[in-house]
């Protein structure tokens, strides 16, 4: 992977000892206290799980976060890289071959359901390992649990969305909120002919919902799916040759990186709508609506 396309997004310096000055004329942030399937919301009240510095937007919704907080979570994890095509890959053998329960990190995917859903949900009680009531399920029963969705919650609540996101443990909760225009912070583009920029979700249905395309969204029903956030573009480098990356909670038990082909110009599918990526039939890419591109006071 080519390091020019993330060079913008640098880590931004460490503070440390210091608590944050209250932002003039900002309170918490009011977030949804009811989600349905199809993407719409209830009342909205304060959700004490925010961190502060999201709820209260210390600096605007911008795309330099998205992916900053993306990468440092796929760091965590080890930085793995999950190129094969999902059909070929191997379950793991051994719950110690699983990341998501490696101690440090089953922890971890619990703060992704505790920070990334809403108060309500049962979900929020889950981790990497331990169900709601705080024992140990089996591993053959982990898809149960899976935790993709949470992974896209947590980054997106952590960056400062607040309510323009719809929140959910599952992908097609956001899928079709977009694609009905029922979010005020996603709008849903055709693969085939948008190019995904810094910061986009890219989707694919999967299993039996593989088939789902862009022409049938919204879908009436919720539908097994999955969505990587976009953190490089206009690459050129192994093993695709003009490749993006995205990166994706619960891919092999981890926080993984996928390079994803593309063409020169960055177009996921040729102008007679084949994509160039054989291993995933890309059903929707939700352009996130940005408040900024990067953080006004980066690198300050």
């Amino acid at each position: 992977m080519t390091a020019a396309p993330l060079a913008a997004f640098g880590a931004a310096a460490m503070l440390a000892g210091c608590t944050p000055a209250p932002v003039s004329g900002q309170a918490p942030a009011r977030t949804p206290v009811a989600q349905y399937a199809n993407g719409a919301t209830g009342p909205y009240g304060y959700d004490s799980h925010v961190p502060d510095f999201a709820t209260r937007n210390f600096v605007p919704f911008n795309r330099q976060d998205v992916v900053a907080i993306a990468m440092r979570e796929w760091r965590m994890f080890g930085s793995p890289v999950s190129d094969d095509d999902p059909e070929d890959r191997p379950e793991a053998s051994t719950p110690a071959l699983k990341p998501e329960r490696f101690p440090g990190l089953w922890q971890r995917v619990g703060e992704y359901w505790w920070i990334g859903q809403d108060p309500y949900e049962t979900e929020i009680a889950w981790s990497g390992k331990y169900n709601a009531e705080g024992r140990l399920f089996r591993p053959e029963n982990d898809g149960h649990y899976a935790w993709s969705a949470a992974f896209i919650s947590y980054v997106m609540r952590v960056a400062g969305a607040n309510s323009r996101f719809p929140y959910s443990p599952n992908h097609s909760t956001y899928i079709n909120a977009a694609a009905s225009g029922q979010s005020s912070g996603l709008r849903a583009r055709d693969p085939k002919s948008y190019h995904p920029r810094i910061g986009d979700l890219l989707c694919v249905g999967r299993g039996r919902s593989r088939s789902v395309t862009f022409a049938m969204l919204p879908t009436s029903y919720g539908f097994p799916s999955h969505c990587g956030i976009v953190v490089a573009t206009n690459q050129n480098a192994a093993p695709f040759g003009h490749e993006l990356s995205i990166i994706g909670g619960n891919v092999d038990d981890s926080v993984s990186l996928t390079h994803v082909p593309t063409d020169a110009s960055g177009a996921l599918a040729t102008p007679e709508g084949q994509f160039y990526d054989t291993r995933y039939p890309w059903c929707a890419v939700l352009e996130v609506l940005y408040d900024a591109d990067r953080e006004p006071d980066s690198g300050q």
